[in-house]
């Protein structure tokens, strides 16, 4: 009786994780459709003809599928000039975030000093600093500096630290690396910097890709900083350039508006599917040591 007894007790407790098991993927399903739902809607919406972009209940799967949308879409605004500001500001920014970012935590896991803690501290305290108190002496400055309705405040701020998030990522990678690799290199005649570049740089290489990636989807999308430092239509990027259409077109085009939005997101998309595994990687392993 009693083997019969616990076999029926496992027997049960076997249909019942298999039952949590089911009810969760049931859940995290329906959670994922309804996330999901919005790209779904723009992406149908692109391929609609304007009859049925407007329709109640609306379709998912348009009757007529179209590409003019595109095309016309394209052409409503100046958005060939918004892409090409678009990719100089994420470019460079990006270029910038990774350079300065990795120098500073550099810095900070390989040399140490009376302050170096306390400064590191001051480092990670920036992050709860809403970027609203920084907001007006920012302006301020880019004013007296002439930089207004120019790129320059979205690409400049990126070559001073990278930001205090990567700055701590990077960090958490360098110490995961022996300094034996940095006594050996100093034996054979490398300086600080030739160990920076040379050894410790492709060591991190998923940590880079990370921080390239998180900052190329930010400047990417970023809508605040164009919207308040640029004025004129021509130095305009995507998420002014959209806002732009919407305002002046997309209550009346809205077909052309999912259109054109489609398009500015497949290459962030695209991006990330393709370093999604060093992505994964550099987050996971950001807390190993340290």
């Amino acid at each position: 009786m009693g083997g019969a007894a616990m076999e029926a007790y496992y027997k049960s407790k076997r249909t019942s994780d298999r039952i949590r098991v089911s009810l969760s993927y049931v859940v995290l399903t329906i959670v994922a459709i309804v996330f999901i739902f919005p790209f779904i809607w723009m992406l149908s919406t692109a391929f609609k003809i304007p009859s049925e972009a407007y329709t109640l209940p609306p379709k998912i799967i348009p009757g007529t599928f179209t590409w003019d949308n595109f095309i016309q879409g394209w052409q409503y605004a100046d958005f060939t000039r918004y892409t090409w500001n678009t990719l100089i500001v994420t470019g460079l920014a990006t270029f910038g975030t990774v350079l300065s970012a990795s120098f500073v935590a550099y810095g900070f896991a390989r040399f140490k000093s009376r302050y170096s803690g306390l400064l590191f501290t001051m480092v990670l305290a920036t992050m709860m600093l809403p970027s609203q108190v920084t907001l007006v002496p920012t302006y301020l400055l880019f004013t007296k500096l002439g930089w207004l309705d120019t790129l320059m405040p979205l690409i400049i701020p990126s070559f001073f630290g990278g930001g205090a998030f990567n700055i701590f990522l990077l960090r958490q990678f360098f110490k995961t690396i022996p300094k034996d690799l940095d006594e050996a290199a100093y034996i054979d005649g490398a300086n600080a910097f030739q160990i920076y570049y040379k050894i410790l740089l492709p060591a991190i290489k998923p940590a880079l890709i990370t921080v390239g990636l998180m900052s190329i989807t930010f400047h990417w999308n970023d809508y605040m900083s164009p919207l308040i430092y640029l004025n004129s239509d021509e130095n305009f990027t995507l998420a002014i350039g959209l806002q732009f259409f919407q305002n002046s077109f997309g209550s009346s085009q809205i077909q052309m508006l999912m259109a054109v939005s489609l398009i500015t997101v497949i290459p962030v998309l695209i991006l990330f599917f393709i370093g999604q595994k060093y992505f994964v990687q550099g987050i996971t392993m950001t807390g190993i040591k340290g």
